[in-house]
């Protein structure tokens, strides 16, 4: 499907989104809707809100709202401003198109993002999930949001959801154009490609075969049916064509999965516990690159850029590099573009 001649289209681009302000209110908030989603905690409703009610906001608002403030902006929440700088550079890129931000969790929300593209007599929407690997958590929940935005509608609008684009070429010389440069800089020993994590049970639900993903050794080398949904595949082919496109060799890079949640097995190997073994081997001079994230947002800018720092410091570590995301760089803005007006 591409966009056709006297078709008014709009584009959406979602994400989960951040809390108002860093408040622990605020985050308490935020928290609250974001972790009461069934795709997000996927069990039982009653376990789920004993889960979120009980054991996360009593204690976790705080911490998280002390990183929050970490990396707070003038702005606000980075994740916001550096995806209003995304839109705004789309909007001059694709004049013709109308292009609105939503999230998922907070504002500016979906439901006044879909609005403004109505209000605006588009004839479909391309929605576009900022999300380059596939998880039912992360591009499932926000496609789900859209969805049950619109079907409140009398006229419900025409929606096409962007597939992934884990492999698009566009996207990945992108990460190349950014990460090349500052890697031919830094000169690291090492470069660390780090994901953001799921429970293995994600992985498990999304095979329809029940028979392929992580049920053996080379599960996501090879591209199956059972795998063509699959985060950890997805996110393993974005870090093979990455490593090939910046010339890493086999042992000068390692894949991890950060931002774990609770006790039971997430993917791994994890990257905190990675920072402390790469340090404590030998290694001084460490770049970490986040490819599940094309905007620099919490998980990149304190998880990895303050906190993975610290701890690669404390172990051992010499000198951190975190490789900005894509955010409004040029080349990834026109990336999208290609992929909006295609799609």
């Amino acid at each position: 499907m591409t966009i056709q001649d006297g078709e008014k289209t709009g584009v959406l681009l979602v994400n989960t989104g951040s809390p108002a302000a860093p408040g622990v209110a605020e985050t308490r908030a935020y928290l609250r809707r974001f972790l009461s989603d069934p795709r997000i905690i996927d069990t039982a409703a009653w376990k789920r809100w004993l889960i979120v009610h009980c054991f996360i906001l009593p204690f976790r608002p705080k911490r998280t709202a002390a990183a929050y403030r970490a990396i707070w902006t003038e702005r606000g929440s980075p994740l916001i401003a550096f995806s209003e700088d995304l839109r705004k550079a789309l909007a001059a890129r694709l004049p013709d198109l109308p292009i609105a931000l939503g999230m998922a969790y907070g504002e500016p929300g979906v439901e006044d993002a879909l609005d403004g593209l109505i209000d605006q007599n588009v004839d479909r929407i391309v929605v576009v999930p900022m999300f380059p690997q596939y998880a039912s958590a992360t591009t499932g929940s926000v496609s789900e949001a859209v969805y049950r935005s619109a079907a409140r509608r009398w006229n419900v609008p025409a929606l096409s959801i962007m597939p992934p684009f884990h492999r698009d070429a566009g996207f990945l010389d992108a990460w190349q154009a950014v990460a090349g440069p500052a890697l031919e800089t830094f000169r690291p020993d090492h470069v660390l490609l780090s994901f953001h994590g799921l429970p293995e049970r994600h992985i498990y639900k999304g095979d329809p075969t029940g028979a392929h993903c992580l049920r053996r050794e080379d599960c996501c080398d090879v591209s199956v049916s059972a795998n063509h949904r699959c985060y950890r595949h997805h996110c393993m082919e974005t870090a093979r064509a990455l490593a090939e496109r910046l010339k890493l060799e086999a042992k000068r890079y390692t894949i991890t999965f950060q931002s774990r949640l609770g006790r039971e097995p997430w993917l791994g190997p994890a990257t905190d516990r990675t920072l402390v073994k790469l340090a404590q081997s030998g290694v001084k001079r460490l770049a970490v690159l986040s490819p599940s994230f094309v905007t620099d947002c919490l998980e990149t800018l304190e998880e990895i850029g303050i906190t993975g720092r610290a701890t690669f410091l404390e172990h051992g570590g010499r000198d951190f590099l975190l490789v900005p995301s894509l955010n409004a760089h040029s080349r990834w803005v026109d990336a999208l573009a290609r992929l909006i007006v295609r799609w």
